[in-house]
């Protein structure tokens, strides 16, 4: 049985002000994608990672992949216009029947070891596992006239971030039966859930894993680095 990470780079950063996607911007003369995809090369118990690469960037990822001369990175393939349909290319290049993948935004560049180490122990007991962290506000529900509906209680709220991480035919299930039904999730935790297919539990992520999305995000993220 072997852990493989799947690295989604398929976005096109649309929302993050930058002319090119958020993947490849570069602070250190390093990109995003690099960042991201080193933290599975130098983990210990990742054996393989999968790039799902925006299509019209596909040459650009494989010569960032080619140019760190990553061991661990085995395959480099298209993804769909969307993230689910990225997501199901991905693990669906999966071929081992017993395999482990941990699905994680390339957009994400500040996973830590502890993070990843803790999602693959719980994979030892769960078939479908989600990082996370506290809600440090309050969430509210509105109606369509953006009149708040309810205030649900905030103990008991999280908030998603990457890995999230399965079982391969757990997942592989979960996409098949969406992609019948023409079901569309934001997540892949989300397509388990929808399918009642097992319980998902969840890990403590950090709130320095933060999803580079907006300009803001940017300059976050360029004081991480600076640290």
């Amino acid at each position: 049985m072997n852990y493989y990470a799947i690295i989604l780079a398929s976005g096109t950063g649309s929302r993050s002000g930058l002319d090119i996607p958020k993947q490849f911007y570069k602070i250190n003369d390093k990109t995003v994608l690099e960042y991201s995809v080193s933290a599975f090369e130098n983990h210990p118990l990742i054996n393989y990672i999968i790039v799902v690469s925006n299509p019209d960037f596909i040459d650009l990822t494989k010569n960032i992949i080619s140019k760190n001369k990553y061991k661990k990175v085995i395959k480099i393939i298209e993804g769909g216009k969307t993230r689910q349909e990225s997501s199901f290319n991905g693990v669906n290049s999966v071929n081992e029947m017993n395999a482990k993948v941990l699905i994680h935004d390339a957009a994400r560049p500040f996973v830590t070891e502890k993070i990843i180490s803790d999602c693959i122990n719980a994979l030892k007991k769960f078939h479908a596992v989600n990082t996370a962290i506290d809600s440090s506000d309050t969430i509210i529900e509105v109606d369509e006239n953006n009149i708040i509906k309810s205030v649900p209680d905030r103990n008991r709220l999280k908030r998603c971030q990457t890995p999230q991480c399965f079982d391969i035919e757990f997942i592989k299930k979960a996409h098949a039966l969406a992609k019948e039904n023409e079901y569309k999730a934001t997540d892949d935790c989300g397509l388990i859930l929808k399918y009642n297919i097992c319980p998902i539990y969840t890990v403590e992520g950090s709130t320095e894993n933060v999803k580079i999305t907006y300009p803001e995000d940017i300059e976050l993220f360029k004081k991480y680095i600076s640290r």
